[in-house]
């Protein structure tokens, strides 16, 4: 090598060196993090669509250091199965439902119990609330909490219509896999409940496993459900809230202005799913209603002899007894009754 060739190398190389001090070390050794998250919303869907879109500005926030690979429909199985596998690092995220967020914690309950809502603006002052009480209880289990989602207002759809308590106590009703306690309240209560995972309600629908289930009505709409259970009750029953968590261990390795960066789209994408979600709900039902879907309207208002109200209370004190720890449930009522004390409260819009 001639002395001037050596000259040109060392020069070169010192202005590479050069390149690598200017970004600073954060920037030249960043670490790049492909985040796989499984979602049982389907491919498509509105929910979907949201977090496709987050997962675009996350790779446009970090200029590609974070990267979001989605996994929707269930395909990679339920919500437990995917924890299990965020827990063995074959996930770093997930997009968990009430049925999922119940098994890793009781806290989670307090948002099955039948009619506790009045309104969806009520449900979202109480969630509001104790979001930052059932965040930290889901860093117990190692999971950070990304947004709150909302996946509409659980309908019950069966296969028969449902006019009095004892129709739906002979319905044949899917219940989530994983949680005995459930099954086993259904059935004190007189129910007749049929314990499947989420992934397999459609088989369970077209074999007559099942003759109803609670859904929301986009969720009827988007996996086809309604096509084999005609009928739906109306009012609805009780939200079905998400919550999108990501593996604290992924987490930790980010950057701090990564994570920021993250935790802002994610909250657009919570925000989104309040708005965008509750308008799909109603479109969907009317779209099912003029495809044959027939709306069975029963008062859950009436007196104290009203023996929908009757069996609802009944249902009800039976989750705050069994289901609920006591300091969230005190909490959960508390915040109800504030937001119920306010102007707001009268405006309110029942599903």
């Amino acid at each position: 090598m001639t002395w001037r060739h050596r000259h040109r190398v060392l020069r070169v190389a010192a202005l590479a060196m050069g390149c690598l001090v200017a970004l600073g070390p954060g920037e030249a050794h960043a670490q790049r993090t492909r985040v796989k998250l499984a979602t049982l919303a389907p491919d498509g869907s509105p929910w979907h669509r949201i977090l496709e879109d987050m997962g675009h500005e996350w790779q446009q926030a970090t200029n590609g250091r974070v990267r979001l690979v989605i996994y929707p429909g269930g395909v990679a199985g339920d919500d437990m199965a995917a924890v299990r596998k965020i827990r063995h690092g074959q996930l770093q995220a997930a997009t968990l439902t009430v049925a999922g967020l119940s098994e890793l914690d009781d806290a989670f309950n307090v948002f099955q119990i039948p009619l506790f809502f009045a309104s969806i603006e009520e449900f979202f002052f109480v969630l509001h609330r104790l979001g930052p009480l059932l965040s930290r209880r889901l860093e117990e289990h190692g999971l950070v909490t990304l947004h709150w989602g909302y996946a509409g207002w659980l309908h019950f759809f069966s296969k028969v219509p449902t006019r009095t308590v004892s129709d739906l106590k002979r319905v044949k009703m899917f219940t989530s896999a994983g949680d005995d306690r459930m099954a086993r309240l259904y059935r004190q209560n007189g129910y007749n409940p049929v314990v499947l995972s989420q992934t397999d309600i459609m088989v369970g629908l077209q074999s007559g496993m099942i003759d109803g289930l609670p859904a929301p009505p986009l969720g009827a709409l988007a996996f086809q459900w309604y096509r084999h259970t005609p009928y739906v009750l109306s009012p609805g029953v009780a939200p079905l809230i998400g919550v999108t968590v990501i593996d604290e261990r992924v987490w930790k390795k980010m950057s701090e202005d990564d994570r920021q960066a993250l935790l802002e789209s994610a909250r657009r994408a919570g925000e989104r799913q309040a708005v965008e979600i509750p308008e799909k709900d109603e479109e969907s039902l009317a779209e099912m209603i003029m495809r044959g879907l027939q709306v069975i309207r029963v008062d859950v208002v009436g007196g104290e002899a009203n023996p929908w109200r009757v069996a609802a209370e009944s249902f009800a004190e039976s989750f705050r007894t069994s289901m609920v720890p006591e300091d969230v449930l005190d909490l959960a009522l508390q915040y109800r009754a504030e937001y119920r004390r306010s102007p707001a409260s009268a405006a309110g819009s029942s599903p």
